[in-house]
């Protein structure tokens, strides 16, 4: 078998001709050629008259642990349709100075490991993975509309940054993907979403999952006023988990010396779910119950608010709420009646979740696990970067080794 050959069967490249090779200081460089005669324009593809070349040279999957480069005087083209471009290749995409494999191998080693793997296996820098990653992400997401056929949907905030900087996510329920994201959590953020998804798949949405943002509110209510807001019950619950402990610091702040021993490692019995009490931490808030009535009375307010939304019937759910408002209105307890202010004001979207049982775990789900991705990358300057290893691993890009299945050849 000529060299020439073999090495056309170890590159393993659709429609590409291999011309000859040689070697420099550090690697293989292997001479190619499309199959076709006629140079195509890198754009559209369109057959399109030359006007001169250039020789460029693209990153290749490494040979036995030689770095390998293919090289190819590429032509520039006169497209009737796109203008002056250069030559589509059959290895690599357009504008892109690696081959597809490559890219698809290191968009796969970046969603499974560290940022240090992946640029020592690869040998390239950091900013080069993130823009090989958004291509790779651009190129699988294509022109077809995942924002099709969206019916239920959860909005959430998160952080990448130090100095808030945020990127708003939208979380397709039924499929369990992210769908959009885009930097920032205004109403003007979000409603960037609705102007992609159009005023009549935005008619279709039948229910969208948030957090009491007044911003997402307003974003929601103005693009698709028919859908059912439900506002997620477990930020409920977090705020009154929070004024429990606003409630447990002021006893503690006062009290006299003698009596803060009894509310001493009071914190995590006073959140934890009764169930999963210890002998010990039950024992704790049985004295709790007799030395420190107002924490008593903030633990009973935290716990009976749960049980109310575990209601199963939505008369009941509404019965129940308007009690336990009147009940945090007159408690005496600061932070349960700022708490009873704000459940009255959105109390509707609270009660929607016992209705259907729709939440935002998860949405919450999927940002633990971009979160994941951000400190194992350790963070990110740039929201592009992350939005696009936010679709890579979290809104159904599939990325592959690239000895798995060589997709890049249809």
């Amino acid at each position: 078998m000529r060299a020439t050959s073999l090495l056309r069967t170890l590159l393993a490249l659709p429609r590409t001709v291999v011309t000859g090779f040689e070697f420099d200081a550090e690697s293989l460089i292997i001479d190619v050629k499309p199959t076709w005669r006629h140079a195509r324009c890198g754009d559209c593809q369109r057959k399109s008259p030359c006007e001169g070349r250039r020789l460029r040279y693209w990153r290749h999957l490494d040979l036995g642990g030689i770095k390998c480069r293919l090289r190819y005087a590429i032509r520039r083209v006169n497209c009737s349709r796109c203008g002056v471009k250069t030559e589509a290749v059959p290895w690599a995409e357009s504008g892109s100075w690696f081959t597809r494999p490559f890219e698809m191998h290191t968009t796969y080693l970046a969603k499974v490991t560290d940022k240090t793997t992946v640029t020592k296996l690869m040998r390239i820098s950091w900013v080069t993975v993130g823009k090989i990653i958004q291509r790779v992400v651009a190129r699988q997401r294509g022109d077809g509309d995942h924002l099709d056929e969206l019916r239920i949907i959860g909005v959430d905030e998160l952080s990448y940054r130090r100095h808030h900087k945020y990127v708003t996510v939208v979380v397709d329920h039924a499929r369990g993907v992210v769908v959009w994201a885009a930097e920032g959590k205004s109403a003007a953020t979000l409603n960037q979403f609705f102007t992609a998804l159009g005023a009549e798949r935005s008619a279709k949405l039948e229910a969208v999952t948030i957090d009491m943002s007044a911003a997402y509110i307003k974003a929601v209510s103005e693009a698709t006023p028919e859908a059912t807001i439900i506002f997620d019950r477990f930020h409920i619950q977090r705020k009154a988990h929070d004024a429990l402990d606003a409630v447990r610091r002021d006893e503690v702040r006062e009290a006299a010396p003698a009596d803060k021993k009894a509310l001493k490692k009071t914190r995590w019995p006073l959140q934890k779910n009764p169930w999963n009490l210890s002998e010990l931490e039950e024992k704790k808030l049985s004295e709790l119950q007799r030395t420190n009535k107002r924490i008593y009375r903030a633990y009973l307010l935290k716990e009976t608010l749960a049980a109310v939304l575990d209601s199963r019937f939505l008369s009941i759910a509404r019965m129940k709420l308007d009690e336990w408002l009147a009940w945090a209105s007159r408690s005496r307890l600061t932070p349960f009646v700022k708490l009873a202010r704000t459940i009255r004001k959105y109390r509707e979207g609270i009660l929607e979740y016992v209705r259907g049982r729709l939440n935002n775990g998860r949405v919450e789900g999927l940002n633990g696990k971009i979160r994941t991705i951000t400190r194992r990358s350790y963070g990110f300057h740039s929201s592009d970067a992350l939005i696009s290893m936010i679709f890579l691993c979290c809104g159904g890009v599939h990325a592959y080794p690239a000895h798995v299945y060589p997709f890049w050849t249809h």
